[in-house]
């Protein structure tokens, strides 16, 4: 990636096109958010990208009232046809219920389901607060596929970059014999 450079007759630091380019290729963001975001990092595109998701999530929590709709229940059937889940999985529009993105993210988080077993869905389910169960909460596990991101991560991912509310409504797990 091209490095910023310095125009020196204003000593103002330049943000090339590649850069914007790079950052809009790992965010997903606008033209104009990635160029600020550029800016105020001084040309880091590391912490660019921590500045739109900082500024994603908080867009995001503004949206939280927004009314859920639409949206797609997935399943997924392990190998062993033995342990199976199924995630609703809702948003706002049908538009963004049809995008490839919210069905993988439905079909992943169907996946950890069957995988991790968790109980609850958050903390707004369990009766004992006293416990640390953030193990059997789904939203706040390891992701199965990167243990860098929790599912709460995830969702609000890819909410941030369709510009949607989107929540994981429930979720049920089979086991045969159990």
């Amino acid at each position: 990636m091209q490095q910023p450079t310095k125009n020196l007759r204003n000593n103002i630091l330049e943000i090339t096109t590649d850069m914007i380019k790079s950052l809009r290729e790992e965010t997903s963001a606008g033209v104009m958010d990635c160029k600020k975001a550029l800016e105020e990092a001084k040309g880091d595109l590391s912490a660019a990208i921590s500045l739109l998701r900082e500024k994603g999530i908080a867009n995001v929590a503004k949206k939280t009232d927004r009314a859920t709709n639409e949206g797609i229940i997935e399943s997924y059937i392990h190998g062993n046809s033995k342990v199976g889940a199924m995630v609703e999985l809702v948003c706002e529009t049908d538009f963004v219920a049809r995008m490839e993105e919210f069905k993988e993210l439905a079909h992943n988080l169907a996946m950890q389901v069957a995988a991790m077993n968790p109980q609850y869905l958050d903390e707004e389910e369990i009766e004992d607060k006293s416990a640390n169960n953030d193990e059997l909460l789904l939203m706040k596990q390891a992701f199965i596929k990167d243990s860098s991101k929790n599912i709460s991560d995830l969702v609000t991912d890819l909410a941030s970059k369709v510009g949607e509310n989107i929540k994981v409504r429930r979720f049920s797990r089979f086991e045969l014999g159990n």
